[in-house]
């Protein structure tokens, strides 16, 4: 346990990319099974424990400490592992501290009633760097600056093989990874995905800049629909003569199947066989895509009535084909992909899967009116499901990541309000000590006259030198105290305005002013603007289509 938490403690203040690589690479290479693939496991989020809530690590603190005393820590560090290593109480005498496979493999057996009497007896044996990262594993909240995505990058260093080879066998692997690493060192066979339907990882685009036009050739690039979706993987596959496996994967690998059971079935079908489509998971009711709020109702639900399935039926917007049968066609052109997947998408005749349409386009003037009015370009009732256009270059590969100047995503123009800070909240990691979590609202007609509503929260589009102006204005401009909530003063003439930009808006019932903003994020900050100038919510309801 020791060196998995100087790997967290340095990690947690190593701010270079490549730094977080060599210390993740030493650390894989250093450390003994199964330590070091159960620390793997814990960096890349294959760990799940039981019983170790935030609010029982809290009850465990406050029976050894004044509460008011752990109160007013955690408002000020903002971070319940971090208050509770530093204010554990030292005992007269310090225990072994536990292994990291101790841990792991104790918390897989233990019951819930023993758990706290446990998760003590370490924290004595820890010290304060020990008692942080104990607590960051089994709480689920690393929060160290690392990805999944950087630690496999290490691990790939370590037998020097490409990232993506670890990717294409990833799924489908158990803790401690064991035969991986045996693999990668070379004292053990290669590595192969026996799973009849497994995650490939999906291929992502660069935003399109302006610099980014001026070098491109149109003629090179297909475009189609940006959907405002959630982006999946069906996939369906059998080994030997056992039944077809069908599965729905999320962008970041994790299983949605039990979620989607009408879109399952789909996949599931002799007509779909052994294939691998890349698309958009969308709410399509009589042919016509749903705009993303609709989509929500769906999301998030460990299981679905079948009212639910009849009121937000969930289809599939195919726009990839990654393999089918017993060829991976990652490697083909997109247009002979393309070509492929149209094939398929024809003969399988399924209602719930369909083709992301083609934008055809002249030269890059066209596609920019394309993308400013998507109606008026032909995509009709479905607008209000597209957020931009995609292009892809027509002889690219299916690559994994992120690779630049292949794919890129061109969103249209986002909306933007002006908006009053109503409240603040302490961060997180890094920033844990500072304001930087904003909810901000407009104005409406009250019963005493305008009143402020509020209507989303940001906690990103400002630079460091901002926040510490931001988090000053925030002490010295507060009206009252909810634990690690401000209430900022505010009127017409007193206050700060954000110019907020945001993607859309979707009806609410759960807010206070009856609208849910998407992606909203801070523009601007208006030192120079009076709060009564900001605008109403009025403004914001005239922009919701029904």
């Amino acid at each position: 346990m020791k060196a998995f938490a100087t790997l967290l403690d340095r990690l947690s203040f190593e701010p270079s990319r490549n730094g977080k690589l060599r210390l993740i690479e030493a650390y894989l290479r250093d450390q003994p099974d199964p330590e070091r693939g159960l620390g793997l496991a814990a960096m890349t989020g294959s760990l799940k424990f039981r019983h170790a809530t935030p609010s029982l690590v809290r009850v465990l603190l406050r029976d050894r400490v004044d509460p008011v005393l752990f109160d007013l820590s955690y408002q000020f560090v903002g971070d319940l592992s971090e208050t509770v290593a530093m204010l554990w109480p030292e005992p007269g005498q310090r225990g072994e501290p536990p292994e990291l496979s101790t841990v792991v493999e104790t918390l897989a057996s233990i019951t819930r009633a023993a758990f706290p009497d446990q998760l003590s007896i370490w924290l004595d044996a820890l010290d304060p760097t020990g008692r942080w990262a104990l607590l960051k594993l089994i709480t689920g909240s690393m929060r160290i600056g690392v990805s999944a995505r950087i630690a496999k990058t290490a691990l790939a260093a370590l037998g020097g093989r490409d990232v993506n080879d670890i990717e294409d066998v990833w799924h489908g692997l158990e803790p401690p990874f064991i035969a991986l690493f045996a693999w990668l060192e070379g004292t053990g066979p290669a590595m192969a995905t026996v799973n009849p339907a497994p995650f490939r990882p999906p291929m992502l685009a660069h935003p399109l800049l302006e610099r980014d036009m001026a070098g491109l050739d149109p003629a090179e690039f297909s475009a189609e629909w940006k959907w405002d979706g959630i982006r999946v993987s069906a996939v369906s596959g059998h080994s030997g003569n056992d039944p077809a496996v069908a599965r729905l994967f999320s962008r970041t690998g994790e299983d949605v199947s039990l979620a989607f059971p009408d879109l399952l079935a789909a996949i599931s079908s002799d007509r779909f066989g052994s294939a691998t489509i890349d698309g958009e998971l969308l709410v399509v009711r009589d042919g016509l895509v749903q705009p993303f709020g609709v989509l929500q109702q769906r999301l998030n639900r460990k299981t679905v009535s079948a009212k639910l399935i009849a009121e937000f039926p969930i289809g599939l917007r195919a726009y990839d084909m990654l393999a089918e049968g017993d060829e991976d066609l990652r490697a083909l052109p997109f247009r002979e992909r393309r070509k492929r997947l149209e094939a398929f998408v024809g003969r399988l005749q399924e209602p719930r899967i369909s083709l992301s349409p083609i934008v055809a386009f002249a030269g890059w003037d066209h596609l920019a009116a394309i993308r400013a009015d998507p109606f008026a370009a032909g995509a009709g009732a479905d607008a209000d499901a597209i957020e931009g256009l995609m292009l892809k270059r027509c002889d690219s590969p299916y690559v994994i990541g992120r690779p630049r100047g292949l794919w890129f995503k061109w969103k249209r123009d986002p909306f933007n309000v002006d908006a009053v800070l109503m409240y603040a909240q302490l961060g997180s990691g890094k920033r844990s000590a500072q304001y930087s979590d904003f909810t901000f609202g407009v104005w409406r007609s009250g019963a005493d006259g305008d009143e402020l509503v509020p209507v989303g929260k940001a906690y990103f589009g400002f630079t460091d030198e901002e926040l510490t102006r931001l988090d000053k204005f925030v002490r010295s401009n507060t009206l009252s105290k909810f634990g690690p909530v401000r209430e900022i003063k505010r009127s017409e003439t007193t206050g700060l305005v954000f110019e907020i930009a945001f993607e859309g808006l979707n009806r609410s019932s759960r807010h206070k002013s009856g609208i849910a903003m998407r992606f909203p994020r801070i523009a601007r900050i208006r030192w120079d603007k009076p709060p009564k100038d900001a605008d109403r919510l009025e403004t914001l309801t005239a922009m919701l289509k029904d």
